[in-house]
């Protein structure tokens, strides 16, 4: 869906797109996500997504953010604090496994409307779960979000001008930022601006279903 590229150009402008995550999980990650995502609201932060895995016996791995902000090791243990006897107390997982709150990293996914706007300008990798103009993965500059559609700027063809294309934000499987020089530029300036260290920052505990945390370490 071509779009008007100067109608496109919302890189400058405050972010109106709504912030309700488009990403959704399944299964028992799903009962998870509900389960810590009013706790991070709670506390300031917004919840990316959950990912649970067979990594190390077993491995929940939440990802959270801030909005217009970034988080670092400390906001990761906080979180890690108040989510680990949440869990602990709905037993998601039989036996032992491993708590790792971290966040999004520099090459992060976008699981908002308002995450396009945010990062606009920036080169985007998009998967959807269905054909658009005969392709499902798309790579380009974001331009920002449009009456229920991601805005980026890609070439259909190798010879051919860029233009502006809208995808529908409820056919976007995976969305996430390519790691250019440009982006991690204004990533560290941005976290700087924040008075924090953040990206890549993590915290795991390893739960072992008795309530006996070590907060931010690791136990074998």
């Amino acid at each position: 869906m071509e779009k008007d590229t100067a109608s496109a150009d919302t890189k400058n402008a405050p972010s109106e797109a709504p912030t309700d995550r488009f990403v959704r999980e399944t299964g028992p990650a799903a009962e998870i996500a509900a389960l810590v995502e009013p706790v991070l609201e709670d506390m300031g932060f917004r919840l990316v997504r959950v990912v649970m895995s067979r990594r190390d016996g077993g491995t929940i791995q939440i990802m959270a953010d801030k909005a217009g902000g970034a988080i670092n090791v400390d906001d990761c243990a906080n979180i890690s604090r108040r989510l680990s006897p949440l869990l602990d107390a709905h037993d998601p997982i039989e036996g032992r496994y491993f708590l790792e709150v971290s966040s999004p990293g520099i090459d992060r996914i976008l699981v908002r409307p308002s995450d396009f706007e945010d990062w606009a300008g920036f080169e985007t990798k998009v998967e959807l779960t269905e054909l658009v103009d005969g392709r499902r993965r798309f790579r380009g500059i974001l331009e920002g979000y449009e009456n229920g559609e991601m805005l980026l700027q890609v070439r259909l063809d190798e010879k051919g001008e860029p233009q502006t294309i809208g995808l529908p934000v409820e056919l976007i499987h995976d969305a996430k930022l390519v790691l250019t020089d440009e982006l991690v530029r204004a990533s560290l300036a941005k976290a700087k601006a924040a008075g924090k260290w953040a990206e890549g920052g993590e915290i795991e505990d390893e739960d072992i279903n008795d309530s006996e945390l070590n907060d931010g370490a690791d136990r074998n």
